[in-house]
């Protein structure tokens, strides 16, 4: 059967952090989409590696054949996409996809893949401990963090639209938490 699990949660909250950790326990049963963009690579990407690099033509002709799952223009001009064919790559492999997405990416896939879909949100212990993680890691100047923090409590109030909430406290425990879900999961026909 092909799946999905989808991962979202506000900035700062451990995601990415949880989803590597995942991938590299379960790499028989998971892997992540490689998504395309028209952004230009950053130093050190690699074109299907980080992203599928396209010209902007280039995906707008995709999207005019239908071979985006999902797509939207994250910033002005720059356009982000889930290829259909590297889901399906993944799929061919027999491994469930992973998704690491925002709030409103996350809660589109799970309305249109339903049961095949498990849905986590991975929430901070509080807004406070949010704050602190987003302080000590960011270099930007106070209003954009104002700016993030508020987008975390906008994110916070859809939690309960999600399949399972885990409680990213002690880092090791939302492992083995998340590990439990997702096998649980995989193993249900």
């Amino acid at each position: 059967m092909n799946k999905l699990i989808i991962f979202s949660a506000p900035s700062g909250s451990g995601k990415t952090t949880v989803v590597k950790h995942l991938l590299n326990t379960m790499p028989d049963k998971i892997a992540f989409s490689v998504s395309a963009t028209t952004r230009k690579p950053r130093p050190g990407e690699v074109d299907g590696r980080e992203y599928h690099f396209l010209e902007p033509d280039d995906f707008e002709k995709r999207v005019e054949n239908n071979e985006f799952l999902e797509h939207e223009e994250v910033y002005a001009g720059i356009l982000y996409g889930t290829l259909w064919s590297e889901v399906h790559k993944i799929w061919d492999a027999g491994k469930a996809v992973v998704f690491d997405v925002d709030v409103q990416g996350g809660l589109s896939l799970k309305r249109r893949f339903k049961e095949n879909a498990l849905a986590i949100f991975l929430r901070p212990p509080s807004v406070e401990i949010l704050m602190q993680r987003l302080r000590t890691r960011s270099t930007e100047v106070e209003h954009h963090l104002q700016e993030r923090i508020a987008k975390a409590n906008h994110e916070l109030s859809f939690e309960n639209r999600y399949d399972v909430v885990v409680v990213n406290d002690i880092l090791e425990d939302t492992f083995t938490r998340c590990e439990s879900l997702v096998n649980e999961f995989l193993s249900k026909p």
